[in-house]
């Protein structure tokens, strides 16, 4: 998986890139916190309720260039207004809006090919994805959420990561949603699925403990 980063980046480079946000999040990050951890080791600028970087081909090095049409505004209100009624909702309908984002990203970037948990035997096909690029893509996409004013029940946070090789498991990273009040962590994981399926929304302990 992340191993395809080798083109770009050294081993240790991205495991820097990786660990990052683990390395020194707060229970509740700002969001100039998020936008450091996310974007600056990948020189991406941070997106906006009008515009993101699109991340692709693995370890982010295929990149495209998304705006946000009034439509797709809309669509992004529509979607998160079953989300509503509680935090859990409100997690449900993010995953709804990742399943949009997956479709609406495909022609621009060349992925409605892409498969789930796509590795390294992928590291060369710039339609996949690998945690790197999914990690971000969602943080990005949690962003402009937030910066519509439609996410009620949560804050964005860096994303984190498992499996540090020294615990002999592949790195792995992902999009990180805090609830507020409770301050519980939940994983938005994409990778984990293939073209058009919600991402995976489960709390970040129980993440952490997955292969």
């Amino acid at each position: 998986m992340v191993e395809s980063r080798a083109m770009s980046l050294g081993r240790n480079a991205l495991l820097a890139v990786l660990m990052a946000p683990v390395l020194a999040a707060p229970a509740h990050a700002d969001r100039a916190a998020v936008e450091q951890a996310a974007y600056a080791d990948l020189s991406i600028s941070a997106p906006t309720a009008q515009f993101m970087t699109v991340c692709h081909g693995f370890g982010c090095q295929y990149r495209v260039e998304l705006g946000f049409s009034l439509t797709d505004q809309a669509t992004l209100r529509r979607l998160m207004a079953a989300g509503k009624a509680s935090a859990a909702s409100e997690r449900k309908a993010v995953a709804a809006v990742g399943a949009w984002f997956d479709k609406r990203i495909a022609p621009l970037a060349g992925t409605a090919g892409h498969v789930a948990r796509a590795n390294r035997d992928y590291m060369f096909d710039k339609g996949q994805f690998d945690c790197i690029d999914t990690s971000r893509n969602i943080t990005s996409l949690l962003l402009v959420l937030d910066e519509l004013g439609l996410l009620k029940y949560h804050v964005v946070a860096e994303p984190e990561a498992r499996g540090h090789i020294i615990d002999f498991n592949a790195p792995h990273a992902t999009a990180v949603l805090v609830e507020k009040g409770s301050g519980v962590k939940w994983s938005v994981d994409a990778w984990t699925r293939s073209y058009g399926q919600a991402p995976e929304v489960m709390p970040l302990d129980r993440w952490k403990e997955l292969d």
